[in-house]
């Protein structure tokens, strides 16, 4: 999962934090550390969608085949991603990649607590720069963090180098913040006028946000093999933890909106977080949206 950048912020970096990532709004950090609140989001954004991850990993795998043995996570952030594919392949073991140093000590921090740490090596680098030293991958994971990339051919160059030949590359995207408001028209629109700002934002400072994988994938010589669009849905009820994932996402929304929506969607947003009977952490009406893109890409075989 990889954070999305600071608006107004000029230029770009590679993945920084990334997993089976929420697409929350911009937040200000420090250079090199999470924004606040993402590394919850991203663990909570996992636990609720564990079905359709462990689903996702299991297609990966019909396809990687059962003799994997090294695994790259692309902008692994706190490590969501790790994990689900350690439990998926349990001969593997996962070099997890991260631009920030913070994330990495968490992400290692977990393997130990969970006795892993024998299974993940941590690698704080750039990938849009490179893999240093990250050769003969079995499978590369890239989970919310390729649209971060400042020059997407230079990274697929570098990642196909990083994968032996035959090796699987998945990628996977997502469309934006999630929905949470009921659809019946009651919040009157506020997610939908929120959500057209947020993707100005983004198209701004994340060119590649929306960007035609697929093809991008095939020019650096990985040639795809999947390609599909998953909706990930979660209804009432619903699971512990969805209202409090609410909370903190509409919390980066209103931080990333303010002087850029008018007063009425402002009070609004704040009306979701301030304890009252519409606030989202204790609400039955919310519902929990997302749609995933999905590619899986391979590395051709050598021959001759």
């Amino acid at each position: 999962m990889a954070h999305a950048h600071r608006p107004g912020h000029s230029g770009h970096r590679s993945p920084a934090h990334a997993a089976p990532h929420p697409g929350a709004a911009d937040a200000p950090a420090t250079p090199g550390e999470p924004p606040n609140g993402l590394p919850e989001i991203l663990d909570l954004d996992a636990a609720l969608f564990a079905p359709h991850l462990t689903a996702l990993t299991g297609r990966i795998a019909c396809l990687a085949g059962d003799d994997v043995r090294h695994i790259v996570d692309i902008g692994a952030g706190t490590g969501t991603g790790t994990f689900a594919l350690l439990e998926r392949f349990p001969a593997a073991r996962v070099t997890a990649v991260d631009s920030s140093p913070a994330m990495l000590d968490r992400l290692a921090g977990t393997a130990r607590d969970r006795g892993l740490g024998d299974r993940v090596r941590t690698l704080e680098a750039d990938a849009g720069a490179g893999l240093p030293g990250v050769v003969d991958a079995d499978l590369v994971w890239a989970s919310a963090s390729l649209h971060h990339l400042d020059d997407p051919a230079t990274a697929l160059a570098g990642i196909r180098a990083a994968l032996r030949p035959g090796g699987l590359l998945a990628v996977a995207e997502v469309d934006g913040t999630p929905w949470f408001l009921p659809e019946d028209g009651s919040s009157g629109g506020l997610e939908a006028r929120c959500r057209e700002v947020l993707n100005a934002l983004r198209t701004e400072h994340l060119p590649h946000m929306r960007a035609d994988w697929g093809a991008l994938l095939a020019a650096a010589g990985l040639p795809v093999e999947q390609e599909r669009a998953e909706r990930w849905e979660l209804r009432s009820p619903l699971p512990e933890g969805a209202g409090r994932y609410a909370y903190l996402v509409f919390e980066r929304v209103r931080g990333a909106l303010d002087g850029r929506v008018g007063p009425e969607d402002l009070a609004a947003l704040d009306r979701l977080l301030d304890g009252g009977p519409l606030d989202v952490r204790h609400r039955d009406d919310l519902a929990v949206r997302s749609t995933r893109e999905i590619w899986m890409a391979r590395r051709p075989a050598d021959h001759g």
